[in-house]
Formats: C-alpha cells, sequence, structure tokens
C-alpha cells in the first residue's frame, strides 16, 4: 500500500536523466513515484515499464493532462532548457512544486520568471544538482568554514569534462541550438561555477572573464570553454567544461592555511560512499625529497545515493508547505540564480572578446 504521507511526484518528459531521477524517488523514503507523462501516452508507457515504476503509477499522453491532477504534489522537470520557462511556470500556476534540471533557464531573466511564478504560487523549487546534497558536501563545508583549518580561501580551479561520441556530438539535445543552447557551459560548467561558489560561501565575484578559445560546433552551441572569477579581496578562481575531452571531475579549493581536493565531483566513485582529502600546513622533508605530513582522506558513507538525498530534501520541504504552512525555502533558488548569473556573464564576455563583465546581483 502506498505511503499516504509522501510526497507524491509527476515526472514530465522521458529524457535519460529522468531515468536516475525516477529511481531515486522510488529509493527517497517520503516520497512516491505517482506518474510520467509524455507527448505521446505510448512513450510514457514504455518509459514507465522500463524504469520499474509502480503499478498504480499513472500514464499521461500528454503534460497538460499530468499538470491537471490534482493527486500529483510536485512535478520533476527534465524537458530541454529550451523548454524550461513555459513548462516551469505551468507547474508553479497550476500549485504544483518543482524540482527540475539545470541549467534553471537559458538567461537569468528567464529564471527570474520561473521564480516569480513560483513565489506567486507558494510552491517550492530547487534545480536537480545532485551533489550539494550528499553528505560529503556537508563535511566538506566544515572543513571550508574552520578558519583555523583551511583559513581564508585564496583560489579554486573546477574541472568537469566528458567525451562526447559522434552520435553524442551529432545528435544529443545538449549540441541543439534550438534546445539547449548553452551546451557544456550550461550542462558541464553550471557543476563548475557551483563548486566554486559553494567554495566561496555563495559570495558572488565581482568580474568574470572568459577564457580565449572555446570551442563551438557548427550550429554556434559550445563545446568547450573556461573562465575566471575574481573578487574584490583578491581571491580568484577557474573552471573549464567540455564535451570534448577526457572524463574528469575534480575540484580543489586553497586557503591560506588548508587545501580540499575531491577528484569525483558530480557523481561519486561509489554510489553509497564519498571520499575527499584534506591538507593543513603541510611540510616538506628537510631535504625536500618528500613531504613530512601528507592530505588526509575522508570517507562519507549515505544509506540511499545522493540524488535519492536530494529528492528526500525536496519532499521535506514540500511536506512542510503542505502540512504546516510553511514558506518555500529561499535557499535553493538563491544558489542557482547565482550560477545562473555566472553563466550569463561567461557567455557575454566571449561575445565581447574574452572582455571582463561585472557581476550585478
Amino acid at each position: 500500500m502506498a505511503d499516504v504521507t509522501a510526497i507524491r511526484i509527476g515526472i514530465i518528459g522521458c529524457a535519460d536523466i529522468a531515468r536516475k531521477v525516477s529511481r531515486a524517488i522510488q529509493l527517497a523514503p517520503n516520497a512516491t513515484l505517482s506518474a510520467v507523462a509524455s507527448r505521446t501516452f505510448e512513450k510514457a508507457e514504455r518509459f514507465a515499464r522500463a524504469n520499474g515504476f509502480p503499478p498504480e503509477a499513472k500514464i499521461y499522453g500528454s503534460y497538460e493532462a499530468l499538470l491537471d491532477d490534482s493527486e500529483i504534489d510536485a512535478v520533476y522537470l527534465p524537458l530541454p532548457t529550451s523548454l524550461h520557462r513555459t513548462w516551469a511556470v505551468r507547474v508553479a500556476q497550476k500549485k504544483k512544486h518543482l524540482l527540475m534540471e539545470k541549467p534553471v533557464a537559458l538567461n537569468v531573466a528567464e529564471f527570474d520568471e520561473i521564480v516569480a511564478a513560483c513565489d506567486a504560487n507558494g510552491v517550492q523549487i530547487m534545480d536537480g544538482t545532485m551533489w550539494l546534497h550528499h553528505p560529503r558536501t556537508h563535511k566538506m563545508s566544515e572543513f571550508l568554514n574552520n578558519e583555523e583549518l583551511f583559513g581564508q580561501l585564496r583560489m579554486v580551479h573546477s574541472c568537469f569534462t566528458f567525451g562526447g561520441d559522434q552520435d553524442f556530438l551529432k545528435n544529443d539535445i545538449r549540441v541543439k541550438p534550438d534546445l539547449d543552447r548553452l551546451g557544456a557551459l550550461g550542462d558541464a560548467g553550471w557543476y563548475g561555477i557551483g563548486s566554486i561558489l559553494f567554495a566561496a560561501k555563495y559570495e558572488l565575484p565581482t568580474t568574470v572573464i572568459a577564457q580565449q578559445g572555446p570551442v563551438f560546433n557548427e550550429a554556434g552551441v559550445l563545446l568547450s570553454c573556461g573562465a575566471s572569477l575574481h573578487w574584490d579581496d583578491g581571491k580568484v578562481a577557474n573552471f573549464y567544461c567540455s564535451f570534448l575531452s577526457n572524463l574528469t571531475m575534480t575540484v580543489t579549493a586553497i586557503g591560506t592555511t588548508g587545501t580540499l581536493h575531491f577528484a569525483d565531483h558530480v557523481i561519486p566513485y561509489e554510489e553509497h560512499e564519498a571520499s575527499f582529502t584534506t591538507s593543513v600546513r603541510p611540510r616538506l622533508n628537510d631535504l625536500v625529497t618528500g613531504w613530512e605530513s601528507k592530505p588526509s582522506e575522508h570517507t562519507i558513507v549515505t544509506d540511499i545515493p545522493q540524488e535519492a538525498v536530494m529528492v528526500k530534501e525536496f519532499s521535506s520541504l514540500v511536506a512542510n508547505i503542505k502540512r504546516n504552512g510553511a514558506k518555500p525555502d529561499q535557499k535553493w533558488p538563491t544558489i542557482s540564480r547565482k550560477i545562473q548569473l555566472i553563466l550569463d556573464a561567461v557567455t557575454a564576455s566571449i561575445e565581447k572578446g574574452f572582455q571582463a563583465v561585472d557581476i550585478v546581483s
């Protein structure tokens, strides 16, 4: 029997990432997978069958039909970015809470339209950045916030790349200008920017400068790019993202007394545990032939994978609104908007010939 207290989530769209999130919804203890909608009933039915939906889950042949279902509390939206503004606003207007894929929008103006609709209708919005919900992330935050161990942040380097095959580079929605025109910047760069802001305690930089040498496909979609971020207090950061390079997802944050590093940023090597290393005031030996103090490794175990933790935390927020009359939590859209601002700045810097672009919040 279904848990009547669980948050009932419907999925609009059968994107590949929805396979992972549909599983996460079923693993989350306070959520239930209640429906899926596609542009045809047959496609939605195939998706539900292939991904082990519960027998009571509803199948819809249109997005509108799912939105009209009064028994659905929240919607997971994995549609292409070009469709986000239209459908996210409709989800909010139907008073349904919104978990959506990143990038949230094509630019910050669209982002603000989506959030305004959510605010007007009292619904929670959260983007699908899974790594932020892993318990490892909370432990890393404790280290970064420890002034004795880490000191003051000076520099962050973040890299997320993977080599798309010829089919990906020709046919994936992330290389199509009418579907996801932000390309690698919106898909992989979102994570790099997010990790930098995480290390900087979400303090926005003053300026952003795109690195020279971005690669575009024939349709004008970014396949690789990078940028540097600069703060008035002297700290700096850089990120690189690409669909053309070996799979790499590293983050290094350097403080005045400590360093944090992890090499499986976006997706942990293992589903139920993840590690990071810290180094505090390291020393070299007397002959400078090696290190006397080596980095410490910290491994964090989780009962459910990070994507299920994300669904659990989202569902908890929805339940608090639904049952206790709470206001939507502004933490998550605030973080998302800051990332979106920097995406816009990188794009503008490229268009302006790699000039510095000021961040105006």
